[in-house]
């Protein structure tokens, strides 16, 4: 039996947080799990998927950002620091160092952008710098994950 035959019995996954646009246009938070059907039983591994380049990103103490949506679909990861992520609907999410979420809270398509439904916002909590990494995604997909 090869590695990934013997994983297929021991499928484990990761769960993840996914920051979506809902029909309504509003941002929302959805958890999923994300298999890991390859590697070993000690190093279970996603597929391989593509990426369009990376950024890093240092915030100050304090920063907030107003609201917004995604620019384009990526993966946010926290290196350092804290991190909030509000909703409208008032519920809120913070990250530290080591977690991450995807961020596929987009604009639908043919709107243009309402202060009062659409986005998000995002804030450093806590008293020292935010750090960052996003790894655009822009072809990744929970359901085929």
């Amino acid at each position: 039996m090869n590695n990934d035959a013997a994983a297929a019995t021991t499928t484990a996954s990761i769960r993840a947080t996914l920051l979506e646009t809902g029909a309504d246009g509003l941002a929302r938070f959805r958890d999923v799990l994300i298999p890991l059907p390859h590697g070993t039983p000690a190093s279970r591994l996603t597929a391989l998927a593509p990426c369009g380049g990376w950024q890093l990103r240092r915030s100050p103490p304090g920063f907030a950002s107003g609201w917004h949506c995604t620019g384009e679909p990526q993966w946010l990861l926290v290196l350092q620091g804290r991190m909030e992520i509000g909703l409208r609907d008032g519920s809120a999410r913070t990250f530290g160092a080591g977690e991450f979420f995807y961020s596929g809270d987009l604009l639908p398509a043919g709107c243009a952008f309402d202060d009062a439904i659409h986005g998000h916002r995002s804030r450093a909590v806590g008293d020292a710098p935010l750090i960052t990494m996003f790894v655009r995604a822009a072809h990744w997909q929970p359901e085929s994950a």
